[in-house]
């Protein structure tokens, strides 16, 4: 059965997309269906084009939907093929061979939410993009995975190819470097693979520790490094570890990455942790029934910020499969399936102000009064600290435990503690200390 003449393609289209967009939610609506473009229906054939570096995942991985989605729509069985944007052109250039076809325009500047531990990241990147070959050259990020760096290495190629007029930039790992290589000498084109990496402005590679024991691609990187620095266009790499720590990548390899600016990204605080998943959850629309929930998933998700988005999807999902509003009931629910706190409530809040008082030789109402004496003051701030911490308490529970206070005082003291404890050795030894009595203290209980 082929498509009524009387309906056009882009029209069904429309309709498909409406109904995927309800099953699948609006996160992976977003990232994977919406850059998917209907091109013809050839029979029972729908065609859609999707950009090369997410063409293989989206059709495997959302086939089937993306055929029961039509069906709905239609009333009848039809097949959906997947193709690149490039589409069946032979002219057409590879993915490998256009600059820009494998950024993501959902990386930018705009969209990386900025604190203490991605500060100096963000700032070079910044820099590098507004003045590629004059600010830091090279550019290396490094950080665990999940906290950003590729963001920033697509958000520098994005700012450069809006605004940076006939500058070229090219984005690629190392992996698809090597896989590049590779094919380049099995088809003799080894000089159109040189001029792909080094007739560029801006050349951006991500994962470079995959460069570790593979001589020939190592080699040619060398020079491909070379060929682009020594005539003054601009290098930005991202790695999970520092360039020392690349023990199986030649010692020349490693100099030259260190040869420019070594940028560190830390795991996100809390306070940043919160404003991603709020910025997540307003690009999102996801409909919060309480504020509270984004403050409950920063509290228990502090890996990274994959991890942290993962979690608020995780919730979303679960509110579209069982129609329960976004609260803090549902939220914890998701998060003790994901993220259990094992132990964490063998500890109490009045053990942990017990041995608080304790400590700085005061009395458990001390530290719930109203009083701001700076004697009650700091004890008080690292009880609150040390609960947050050392049980899984919604902030709210937490100030009510400590005299009735508000959330935001409770977030307040936990600044005000780690602040202290990033220049103030002596406070990080006491409260080390403090933890082990608790945790002593917690065991000896529920023994």
């Amino acid at each position: 059965m082929e498509l009524p003449a009387n309906l056009e393609p882009v029209t069904v289209w429309r309709e498909i997309r409406a109904e995927l967009r309800r099953a699948l939610g609006e996160s992976t609506y977003e990232i994977w269906i919406a850059p998917l473009e209907v091109k013809a229906f050839e029979g029972t054939v729908l065609l859609l084009t999707a950009p090369p570096a997410t063409r293989e995942w989206v059709s495997k991985r959302f086939g089937r939907i993306l055929e029961g989605c039509a069906k709905a729509v239609l009333g009848f069985e039809i097949q959906v093929a997947v193709e690149g944007t490039e589409g069946h052109d032979p002219t057409a250039p590879s993915g490998a061979d256009r600059p820009t076809d494998n950024l993501n325009p959902r990386y930018s500047f705009d969209q990386f939410i900025i604190g203490d531990g991605n500060r100096l990241a963000h700032a070079a990147s910044l820099a590098v993009a507004e003045l590629p070959g004059q600010a830091y050259n090279p550019l290396f990020l490094h950080a665990p995975p999940g906290l950003g760096k590729t963001h920033l290495l697509h958000a520098i190629g994005n700012y450069v190819s809006a605004f940076g007029g006939t500058t070229k930039v090219r984005y690629t790992t190392v992996e698809a470097f090597t896989n590049h290589f590779i094919r380049a000498l099995g088809s003799r084109s080894i000089d159109r693979f040189k001029n792909t990496y080094r007739d560029v402005d801006v050349l951006l590679i991500d994962d470079v520790q995959f460069l570790a024991s593979k001589a020939k691609t190592e080699e040619e990187f060398f020079h491909t490094f070379n060929a682009l620095y020594e005539t003054g266009r601009q290098l930005v790499l991202t790695c999970d570890r520092l360039p020392s720590a690349l023990g199986s990548v030649e010692q020349r390899l490693r100099e030259r990455f260190e040869s420019g600016l070594v940028a560190d990204i830390r795991p996100p605080d809390f306070h940043t942790r919160v404003a991603i998943l709020r910025k997540r959850a307003m690009l999102d629309r996801v409909p919060l029934a309480d504020q509270s929930v984004l403050e409950a998933i920063a509290d228990r998700v502090t890996d990274n910020v994959r991890a942290l988005e993962g979690a608020l999807i995780r919730v979303v999902a679960y509110h579209s499969l069982t129609s329960r509003p976004i609260d803090l009931e549902l939220t914890t629910t998701v998060l003790d399936a994901m993220y259990p706190q094992l132990g964490a409530r063998s500890l109490s809040i009045g053990q942990i102000q017990a041995v608080v008082a304790s400590h700085y030789e005061l009395a458990v109402s001390d530290l719930v009064s109203a009083s701001r004496t700076a004697k009650i003051s700091w004890p008080r701030q690292v009880a609150i600290y040390l609960t947050r911490e050392l049980t899984s308490t919604p902030l709210q529970t937490i100030g009510d435990a400590f005299g009735g206070r508000n959330h935001a005082t409770v977030l307040h003291a936990c600044k005000r503690v780690s602040e202290r404890l990033a220049d103030d050795q002596q406070a990080g030894s006491e409260l080390e200390q403090l933890k082990a009595v608790i945790s002593k203290d917690g065991d000896d209980r529920s023994c």
